[in-house]
């Protein structure tokens, strides 16, 4: 696959839950509070002109991406059906996140301190479905957390951001589920507390199995942490379920396997991504295809060819006569971190669904 497919330049997922603002870039302000020597206020352009730009590229996924799985697989759970395609890979360009806090004022005085701290993000734009504004935080020792990479983003792969994607200024958290990367960003609190946002405390967390709906979940949503690093993943993005396959009778045709790959939190990058035809009883490693300086931030993609002679001894024929075999295909990744894919546990929200990665009942014609 070429650059243009490992970077995400079009149909990047986006997710709200509210309008979205249309907000000028002259009039913007970013208001930083809380637990800092003084409030300051800087514009756009003091963001642009004042400060070293970064470029990192990150994918961002929403907490549900695969939820459509978990709710196929497992049990109904509640949320928007996204499927596979709610991620995307780019290159977030602006100042580290680090640096606007230490001209702020705020001391680097170490992790120990820092973790007792968190770094609240808001948007007042426009009012939310669940709140009067949306709002996250993270851990003040990420944030100032120089590998972390925390980028005040004002361009995308290049350009200025667009409105649904949070023009003219996000936080971009690499590594952490989308809902903490808060769009339209207007102000920054340091606080010893995280974020109150309902956001923050009544969403986007892998509640207990027996929180099995909104009665049950009440009592944990006070206990059960937010979502933060998100899962090492895989996804089989080519065949699809339920696909045919026509590769004809040349002895030298494959059937070429494509996904995409993640790593848990900061433990990227993937290093290996495997595939199994005969319902993981046996697993043969696939080529990876990222750039050698994609970073540990990236996605992989990957590429698996079968041959037809696989093909012929994993495929079945299918109970309704037609032609053609049936094969499942399933993937799983690992990376850096030595983390992995597994069975994936059921949450009634439905995120950070990270079973094997598949592709059922494939029919190949050939």
């Amino acid at each position: 696959m070429r650059r243009s497919c490992f970077i995400t330049k079009e149909g990047a997922y986006d997710r709200n839950h509210g309008p979205i603002p249309q907000l000028s870039v002259d009039e913007h302000r970013l208001k930083i509070d809380g637990r800092v020597p003084k409030t300051v206020v800087l514009s756009i352009q003091q963001l642009q002109e004042d400060f070293t730009h970064h470029t990192v590229t990150a994918a961002l996924q929403c907490a549900g991406n695969r939820r459509h799985t978990m709710r196929t697989n497992l049990k109904e759970v509640s949320g928007i059906d996204w499927f596979d395609g709610a991620v995307m890979n780019c290159e977030w360009i602006g100042p580290k996140l680090r640096d606007v806090l230490i001209a702020a004022g705020l001391n680097d005085s170490g992790e120990t301190e820092n973790d007792s701290f968190h770094v609240q993000f808001a948007c007042h734009a426009v009012p939310q479905q669940d709140a009067d504004y949306y709002g996250a935080s993270i851990p003040l020792g990420r944030a100032m957390n120089e590998d972390a990479d925390v980028i005040l983003a004002m361009e995308m792969n290049g350009k200025p951001l667009t409105a649904k994607h949070g023009f003219p200024l996000r936080v971009v958290v690499p590594g952490i589920a989308g809902a903490r990367s808060v769009k339209w960003l207007d102000q920054i609190t340091i606080s010893e507390q995280e974020s109150q946002n309902h956001y923050m405390q009544r969403d986007y967390k892998i509640l207990p199995p027996d929180a099995t709906d909104a009665e049950s979940a009440e009592k944990y949503w006070g206990i059960t942490p937010p979502l933060m690093n998100m899962p090492c993943n895989s996804v089989v993005a080519y065949p699809s379920s339920g696909d045919m396959v026509e590769l004809g009778i040349d002895k030298d045709k494959v059937l070429e396997v494509k996904g995409y790959a993640l790593p848990h939190g900061d433990d990227g990058p993937v290093v290996k991504v495997e595939v199994s035809l005969d319902d993981r009883k046996t697993w043969q490693e696939a080529e990876l295809l990222h750039p050698e300086n994609a970073g540990k931030w990236a996605w992989s993609l990957w590429s698996f060819k079968v041959s037809l002679q696989d093909l012929a001894r994993v495929g079945k024929q299918g109970e309704d006569g037609k032609k053609g075999v049936l094969i499942t295909v399933l993937s799983r990744a690992t990376d850096k971190g030595g983390n992995t894919q597994g069975d994936c546990e059921w949450n009634l929200r439905g995120v950070a669904y990270n079973g094997y990665g598949e592709a059922r009942d494939v029919r190949v014609v050939f």
